[in-house]
């Protein structure tokens, strides 16, 4: 349990059974009145964001949320196996946690996965993966009405755009959060 004015960014609280990151908070004293703490919310596992006011000083309820480097080591079925680097237990993580992430994993890559009580709350990839371009079709000379982009499919399955230079088999920087190319790597 911590009181509303020990908020900080990033915090996990457990409101009505649901588990909620603190985006945002600002501690208000209005001149009339009392204190009050105003937060932006995220929910974990839908990622809707709402605002929410509480009185200065009331009780939250604090989740523990551990958050492990874990290395991804295959897919089974509609879960995705996970290993932790310190423990070397193997959790399973559900497709529906792993979410868009799922397009750029690879076998024995690194992800960040936060925990609560055992089950799997999300995945964090690094900022930006180097992925090889599995097919592509070659670029024309000339060609520049679509403002010099082309799809490709990477190695992991997931389609992006890429400039028109890019060839088949070439490793590229791709940024997970967007899914936009950064560069060749």
């Amino acid at each position: 349990m911590a009181t509303t004015n020990d908020l900080k960014n990033g915090m996990t609280l457990n409101l009505d059974g649901q588990l909620w990151n603190v985006v945002e908070f600002q501690h208000v004293k209005p001149g009339k009145g009392g204190a009050f703490v105003r937060t932006k919310l995220k929910n974990v596992l839908s990622g809707k964001v709402v605002d929410k006011t509480f009185n200065a000083g009331v009780k939250v309820d604090v989740a523990s949320v551990d958050k492990r480097e874990m290395q991804y080591l295959y897919r089974e079925g509609d879960d995705f196996v996970f290993m932790d680097t310190e423990t070397y237990d193997q959790p399973h993580v559900p497709s529906s946690v792993v979410g868009d992430a799922a397009n750029y994993l690879l076998e024995s890559q690194t992800a960040t996965v936060a925990l609560n009580e055992g089950t799997a709350l999300y995945v964090d990839l690094p900022a930006a993966v180097e992925l090889t371009v599995s097919q592509t079709d070659p670029g024309l000379q000339g060609d520049r009405s679509t403002g010099g982009t082309k799809p490709a499919t990477l190695e992991t399955g997931a389609q992006i755009q890429v400039p028109l230079f890019i060839t088949t088999g070439e490793k590229i920087k791709v940024d997970t959060r967007t899914g936009q190319y950064l560069g060749r790597a």
